[in-house]
């Protein structure tokens, strides 16, 4: 199994499809991946084949690895659009989130001041005070919606809670009133003997509904560009992705998509 599991608190930069020159964080383990969710087109994997048996890198370390980083980058003359965290899992579920946002806000202000924060997360932890108060602090808050037919989510997420609900996610989505981006994966194949389609006329106009009452500023529509651990799944045609797009544009909400 192909994976790319992230061995440093910071990394890169390096390029990415939807946010350009990018600096990753990586508030994870560096051994393995810590997720609330368990997607079947993960590049870190899956949960169960990457248990990690290192402890979570505290608030301090993060700041000195990303001010070393930022001042190297700086010396060199790098440009850097973004600082963004992903890394091995969910980065919101670091109990000091919040804190190292703040940090990395001020490092960022300090060294790049142009340069944009994103997190992207799973959004299952936005309902948290302190993560949803530090969500909206930053430039880019990326948060996941796949289908918005719970099966699919199940098949396709492999959400770690039995309480995972639509509705609860479009409710959270709810408290940014408009300050967020909707980030959607689009794939097709099978999982299990399943069949993996969260393209079809079905899925699409339920998931809509769901973009329309959430409001974000931003939809990113996309599909997998590496390595899954599931291999029976397929890359969806940019030009069926660009028609979603335009469902969206016509709701009134930006959409953005990578090929």
């Amino acid at each position: 199994m192909s994976t790319i599991l992230f061995h440093e608190i910071v990394f890169g930069p390096i390029h990415s499809r939807r946010l350009g020159s990018s600096l990753g964080m990586n508030l994870l383990p560096y051994d393995g991946k810590l997720c609330s969710f368990d997607c079947i087109y993960c590049e870190c994997g899956y949960n169960e084949d990457f248990r990690t048996k290192t402890r979570l890198p505290d608030r301090e370390n993060v700041r000195a690895a990303l001010e070393d980083k930022l001042i190297q980058l700086q010396k060199e003359g790098t440009p850097i659009d973004v600082i963004t965290f992903a890394g091995n899992g969910e980065p919101t579920v670091h109990p000091q989130f919040a804190e190292i946002i703040d940090d990395t806000i001020v490092l960022r202000d300090k060294y790049y001041p142009n340069a944009k924060i994103s997190v992207l997360s799973n959004a299952m932890h936005a309902g948290k005070q302190k993560v949803f108060d530090a969500l909206t602090k930053v430039d880019n808050n990326i948060l996941k919606l796949d289908s918005a037919i719970p099966d699919t989510v199940r098949l396709i997420d492999r959400p770690n809670s039995p309480e995972y609900s639509i509705e609860k996610q479009i409710e959270l989505f709810k408290r940014f009133n408009g300050n967020f981006i909707m980030q959607t994966m689009f794939l097709k194949g099978s999982h299990k003997g399943k069949i993996v389609d969260n393209t079809t006329e079905e899925e699409i106009s339920a998931w809509l509904e769901a973009v329309k009452a959430a409001n974000p500023r931003e939809v990113m529509i996309y599909s997998i560009d590496r390595e899954t651990p599931e291999k029976n799944l397929e890359k969806v045609p940019v030009e069926k992705l660009k028609e979603i797009g335009r469902r969206v544009e016509a709701l009134g909400i930006k959409a953005s998509v990578a090929g």
